[in-house]
């Protein structure tokens, strides 16, 4: 049997079995429409955090407060608009979800200095800032792309007794060339060029390499904004970390761990996945066979499911 396939079959029996012990998962047809035309619900409110370098941090927060808490951290060069179709979706109606700009993001702000984005530590702070800005109790972690090492980082820092759970989407827990593509280490000199046209151009080919589905003309111009707005600084600043390995961090995490990851992504190999999969048997592994580097965006009902489920058998643990 194909080994994708494989994965993909062994991932789905641990899936459902999650899905019969939760209430909240509702059964959809596989669509890769967002619930609701990826619109931001007008009912989420609005809240800012201090961090401990004192950048401020802009994000949404929707739900009943005393509701199962889902904190979602985004990946390089978005912004917590990526959550809208979490934000719409039905079958994450009965929990309490947050979403914010990292540092140097979106509406966040953004410090000049490469240190302020090479130092994990700070990512990690932000995270905290944001849990307690937004008054969470213990809440499930989901952390995409980048948003995969923020959320290590903060584990690293902080430990794991304030979360519930994590579920890593198409995360970086290890930067290193044999689980990054070509493409992805293309980016890490055209992303950060000081000659505006190149960098402009690798924005560009940057969104579309993250995904596998090809976006509408609205969702396109809408996220090139967003990706316009990141600092350089970001990237140039990441590069430079010395914190190159998360992956003895999600090993020693005690609490539960949910892997999605799209079979088509060009950035981030499904082996890095496949790696916390083998330091963690106990982990669930979700592969997608109709995504990229975005399965939440492109599959986004099966993912509102199983984030569902995971989150409330997560929350019984």
């Amino acid at each position: 049997m194909n080994p994708t396939r494989r994965l993909f079959l062994n991932s789905a029996v641990g899936l459902a079995a999650l899905a019969l012990h939760s209430s909240l998962v509702r059964a959809a047809p596989r669509t890769t429409a967002g619930p609701a035309s990826a619109q931001p619900s007008a009912t989420a409110e609005p809240f800012s955090a201090r961090s401990a370098d004192g950048t401020v941090l802009a994000g949404d927060i929707k739900g009943d407060p005393a509701a199962p808490e889902i904190l979602f951290v985004h990946g390089l060069r978005q912004s917590r608009l990526s959550w809208d179709k979490q934000f719409a979706d039905p079958a994450l109606s009965g929990f309490r979800l947050v979403r914010f700009d990292l540092r140097g993001h979106g509406d966040s702000d953004k410090p000049a200095s490469l240190d302020a984005y090479s130092d994990a530590g700070l990512w990690a702070d932000d995270v905290a800032a944001v849990i307690a800005a937004a008054g969470l109790r213990r809440p499930i972690l989901v952390g995409w792309s980048l948003g995969g090492f923020v959320a290590g980082a903060y584990l690293n820092k902080y430990g794991g007794s304030k979360i519930a759970g994590v579920n890593l989407v198409d995360a970086v827990t290890k930067l290193s060339p044999d689980l990054l593509t070509p493409l992805a280490g293309s980016f890490t000199k055209t992303a950060t060029s000081h000659d505006l046209a190149e960098r402009t151009a690798a924005t560009a080919e940057f969104l579309a390499a993250c995904f596998h589905q090809p976006l509408a003309e609205a969702e396109l111009q809408r996220m090139l904004v967003v990706n316009g707005m990141t600092a350089r600084a970001v990237n140039e600043g990441f590069i430079k970390t010395t914190t190159t390995d998360l992956e003895p961090v999600f090993k020693t995490y005690p609490g539960p761990i949910l892997l999605t990851h799209g079979v088509h992504d060009r950035l981030v190999r499904l082996t890095m996945s496949e790696r916390i999969k083998t330091l963690r048997p106990d982990s669930l592994l979700s592969v997608y066979a109709e995504s990229g580097h975005s399965p939440f965006y492109e599959e986004p009902v099966r993912y509102g499911r199983e984030l569902a489920a995971f989150t409330a058998t997560s929350l019984k643990g």
